[in-house]
């Protein structure tokens, strides 16, 4: 089976769990680091599925890599290839699909609960989950792209997820271990430290109980990457 291509744009926001994943469904893939300035590929024969991570820049910035990213996107969706996006990867293909991105109205950073909308498509995604408690990191959104469905939405930002046929576009974070929730933190502190709005928490507030908390999103995450995992290209 050919790789799933992983584009990662910032080294500490790597696949994560995702990667976790791939390997107990013993299912190769290959990390592309767009962010140790690795030329990206710009076809997409070689890969069975395209998945992009998040980042702090925006979709809208001048940046070389972009526009590829966005002619990948399309590529894939014209040959029925599943693409998963992750936060900036969401946005990547919300983009290429006809979307808008825009300032969200409050940074959400954080654990903070999503609701699953009752629609046939949010729930061939999530079955009989209608709200679980997910990670955020973003001060952008994106609007829902033609032929696509809003899947996901929490109370600092209506659209969280949407999803097209195979295609799945998130903006908040299902990928999240541990490690990678302590080195957010780490990084954002003075950042986190000089916003006091109620859609962002502290680091205390992120931290705690955070190993049970890691547990219960991966499982909401296992489920959305089985069903996404179904469609690669053999």
């Amino acid at each position: 089976m050919k790789p799933v291509a992983i584009f990662r744009h910032l080294p500490i926001e790597g696949p994560g769990y995702f990667a976790t994943f791939l390997d107990n469904n013993h299912t190769p893939w290959r990390l592309i680091k767009i962010d140790a300035g690795e030329k990206p590929p710009t076809r997409i024969d070689e890969f069975s599925g395209l998945v992009f991570m998040g980042g702090p820049m925006s979709v809208n910035d001048d940046l070389p890599w972009i526009e590829n990213s966005l002619s990948l996107i399309r590529q894939a969706v014209a040959v029925d290839m599943p693409v998963l996006g992750h936060c900036l990867g969401g946005q990547l293909m919300a983009k290429a699909l006809g979307g808008v991105i825009s300032a969200n109205p409050v940074k959400e950073m954080g654990w903070g609960e999503v609701t699953v909308p009752d629609n046939p498509v949010a729930r061939a995604w999530f079955d009989d989950v209608s709200t679980f408690q997910s990670f955020h990191w973003h001060g952008e959104a994106f609007s829902i792209p033609p032929g696509a469905t809003c899947i996901l939405s929490s109370p600092y930002c209506e659209n969280q997820a949407f999803a097209m046929g195979m295609h799945l576009g998130m903006q908040c974070h299902v990928e999240m271990t541990e490690r990678l929730v302590i080195d957010w933190c780490s990084v954002g502190a003075e950042e986190l430290a000089s916003l006091n709005e109620p859609s962002v928490q502290s680091i205390a507030e992120m931290e705690k109980n955070l190993p049970e908390r890691v547990v219960a999103l991966n499982a909401v995450a296992e489920k959305l990457y089985h069903k996404w995992i179904i469609s690669l290209k053999k």
